[in-house]
């Protein structure tokens, strides 16, 4: 909490993945148990300590690393009980896992197509209409229509210049190739910042921040 209170004049939003929220996971034999990091109570601890000091913040949640359905629609519904509190929470992150020859799943099946897909259904289901609701293209370049039409509304950072340092292996889409795809579903592909617009406002900005991100909220969203 002291940490992030410190960075608040410095940062317009910040986020921590809640992953899962079943502590079964931590158990042994479970994907996180050697990950005292991921310890979901202190991951919600946080996620509610961000809302109390009132800085935007993205969550989420990683499927296909050991949890059933039931915990995913847990996991969700945790996030949306801390943003019903606090409202605080700018996107919900639904992320698919990607086996890595490297790690000790290297072998372990991942989430199709369709599991994506409900999941993110469900997200919009469970959070409403006014969630901002995110999966990473390049983890499902061939599923972009089918997300936008199971209810996401963004993509999240999405870079020209740099990879995905935490998926190498898997590229950006080409930016223009992506809109092209957005506007055949009838959607429109815009840039945003790192702060949605909802929460450019005294309530949510610091100080130190917020003429520097109101000069660049004009150029983004033109007002």
């Amino acid at each position: 909490r002291d940490e992030m209170a410190m960075l608040r004049p410095l940062n317009a939003s910040m986020g921590l993945m809640l992953e899962n929220i079943s502590p079964r996971l931590r158990a042994r034999g479970g994907v996180h148990q050697w990950a005292p990091d991921k310890e979901p109570r202190l991951r919600a601890q946080m996620t509610e300590e961000a809302g109390e000091l009132k800085i935007p913040f993205t969550s989420g949640i990683l499927i296909g690393i050991g949890e059933n359905t039931v915990e995913r629609a847990q996991s969700l519904v945790a996030i949306r009980d801390i943003h019903e509190r606090h409202g605080h929470i700018q996107e919900v992150i639904i992320q698919n896992f990607r086996a890595k020859p490297e790690i000790p799943m290297a072998n372990a099946p991942e989430p199709g197509e369709i599991d994506m897909a409900r999941t993110l259904a469900t997200a919009r289901l469970l959070l409403g209409e006014k969630m901002n609701v995110q999966a990473p293209p390049n983890l499902s370049p061939n599923q972009i229509e089918l997300f936008l039409r199971a209810g996401i509304n963004d993509w999240g950072g999405i870079s020209p210049l740099s990879k995905d340092y935490v998926n190498p292996e898997s590229p950006w889409p080409h930016l223009t190739r992506l809109a092209e795809r957005c506007d055949r579903s009838g959607f429109r592909l815009r840039e945003r910042l790192a702060i949605y617009p909802e929460y450019v406002s005294d309530e949510w900005l610091d100080p130190a921040i917020a003429a520097r991100v109101r000069s660049m909220q004009a150029r983004v969203y033109g007002g």
